[in-house]
């Protein structure tokens, strides 16, 4: 690497040594992620990872890829960079968890208009925080310099996870039937969905995040950039201990797109309004763009998370087992027949 150097590239704007910097700086966030299954360092063509199948039947891998989305504008405008990562591992291992898979490995992908590697370190590092939280492995990933595609100072963030799970434990949908109850997991804020709706509702700019609000306890932006929350051990601790019968990932499409997606025809999640326990960041957002209320949960996760469906006799436990992990969970409604998808009421 040190005889890799071309003046014409770099007058072109691609600097390799930069690159390579850049792979120093993030190898000690990247050495907080190992585990037993890393075959690899990273700086290789490709990540290496050994899964343990040991007492797995029929074992299946499941994947996820997603991004940060526009909330990297929030970032780039408070210069804050330590966090979108977490975001980007949270909303595939999320998914991945849906499933009810265990993440074993993660690899991002980094598109920047000019590599400062310690602007990019800093934002492996949340990368390699969001994998910790997660229990995978960071082995790999790209950062790649696009010169005149977007400018120096801003960057885009994407990634995807693997996980495993022995076949007969995935979680099986279409057992749902009415009379069984969802459980709310509350979110840690917006989360990474709806950045769009919300950057059209505000003036986005350095003083209007930094503008502080009392209901938040903090300043706009502050908010804005919370992490989304990683739910992989509460949840594959649950799984343990209770039957799970769905688990929908509260993204983009907020409440009437992703309660749905796991549930049989002619059975819908129908939700007491009142039931729905909303950060003030929401109520926020809505007066300050007159949002109609069904907008505001067809884009929001207007404060929860994940939604569990599980056995009406189950509930209760579930309920107490997430909170006794560290989550904040708590009833938010129940199934019934109907071909709605989601009633809230």
């Amino acid at each position: 690497m040190n005889n890799s150097f071309s003046e014409s590239y770099k007058r072109a704007g691609v600097d390799v040594t930069a690159g390579y910097k850049a792979v120093e700086l993030m190898k000690k966030h990247v050495a907080r992620t190992a585990n037993s299954g890393v075959v690899s360092d990273i700086g290789g063509f490709g990540g290496l990872f050994q899964p343990d199948i040991s007492g797995m039947k029929n074992p299946v891998l499941v994947s996820g890829t997603d991004g940060v989305g526009t909330k990297i504008k929030i970032a780039f405008i408070m210069d804050k960079h330590d966090t979108v990562g977490i975001d980007c591992v949270a909303m595939c291992v999320n998914d991945i968890i849906c499933c009810g898979a265990k993440p074993l490995f993660f690899l991002d992908y980094i598109a920047c208009g000019k590599n400062y590697p310690e602007k990019i370190a800093t934002i492996v590092s949340g990368v390699a925080e969001g994998c910790v939280q997660a229990g995978c492995a960071l082995i790999g990933g790209e950062t790649a310099e696009h010169p005149g595609l977007m400018p120096e100072d801003e960057y885009d963030l994407a990634g995807f996870a693997v996980g495993i799970a022995d076949r007969d434990k995935l979680v099986k949908t279409g057992t749902q039937k009415a009379g069984d109850v969802l459980v709310a997991v509350k979110s840690s804020g917006v989360h990474s969905n709806g950045f769009s709706l919300l950057r059209s509702v505000f003036d986005i700019n350095s003083q209007t995040l930094n503008m502080h609000f009392d209901d938040l306890g903090c300043t706009l932006g502050e908010c804005l950039l919370t992490p989304t929350k990683i739910y992989v051990k509460s949840v594959l601790g649950l799984m343990e201990k209770i039957n799970i019968k769905s688990i929908s990932h509260i993204t983009g499409g907020g409440f009437y797109e992703n309660i749905p997606r796991p549930l049989p025809d002619g059975v819908s999640a129908k939700i007491e309004r009142d039931s729905v326990q909303i950060p003030p960041i929401f109520d926020i957002i809505k007066r300050a763009g007159n949002i109609p209320e069904r907008d505001m949960f067809n884009t929001f996760n207007m404060g929860v998370g994940l939604v569990i469906c599980v056995d009406k006799n189950d509930a209760d436990r579930a309920v107490e087992i997430l909170n006794n992990s560290g989550e904040d969970a708590y009833i938010l409604g129940e199934l019934v027949n109907s071909d709605e998808g989601v009633i809230i009421c």
